[in-house]
């Protein structure tokens, strides 16, 4: 039986020692990116490592997910599996045993990090929109302009390796083509 821990933070920039400080773990998998998906790299390794009578202990719920779908979904895959979910700032412990009152607290909880994700994107986008009116805000500083974008394509290069040969994403190289 291992003692897993599992951290995640928003961005890169931040601090990851606050949570789990002092808890003992045989292992930890760190993320550093948002919980909007499951889509983390590091998650995606915990929960291939995992093996039954395991024990993930993550901070708390919000930590795990933001989406209640994700989250029911994930403290239910692995409950199955046989693997323990310890969320240790809520002190709940998902077994794959039947508690109603333990469920009730997963739903709530995991609504309450739904709504303040909803809540956070809600007010970065007031304002943004603020920002823009006030003449403040234009965006990001493009790294790479459309003209050479497009210089590049014209050459022969595809789209993707166009996207790779400039560091920038796919969709900035379908855009700049799509602006031509």
């Amino acid at each position: 039986m291992a003692k897993v821990g599992y951290v995640r933070v928003s961005s890169v920039d931040q601090n990851t020692e606050r949570q789990l400080d002092g808890v003992q773990l045989d292992k930890v998998f760190t993320d550093k990116v948002s919980g909007a998906t499951t889509d983390r790299p590091q998650l995606h390794a915990m929960l291939d490592y995992v093996r039954e009578g395991d024990v993930i202990v993550v901070h708390s719920i919000d930590r795990l997910a933001r989406s209640l779908v994700d989250l029911l979904a994930l403290v239910q895959g692995l409950t199955t599996r046989g693997v323990h979910v310890h969320f240790h700032k809520e002190n709940l412990v998902f077994t794959g045993e039947a508690n109603p009152t333990q469920d009730l607290m997963l739903n709530i909880m995991g609504s309450v990090a739904q709504f303040e994700r909803t809540m956070i994107r809600e007010r970065q986008r007031e304002g943004v929109a603020k920002a823009k009116a006030k003449g403040v805000y234009k965006g990001r500083v493009k790294t790479v302009d459309d003209e050479a974008i497009r210089s590049l394509v014209a050459s022969g290069v595809s789209y993707r390796k166009a996207a790779e040969q400039l560091e920038v994403s796919l969709s900035t190289v379908q855009r700049a083509m799509k602006a031509a």
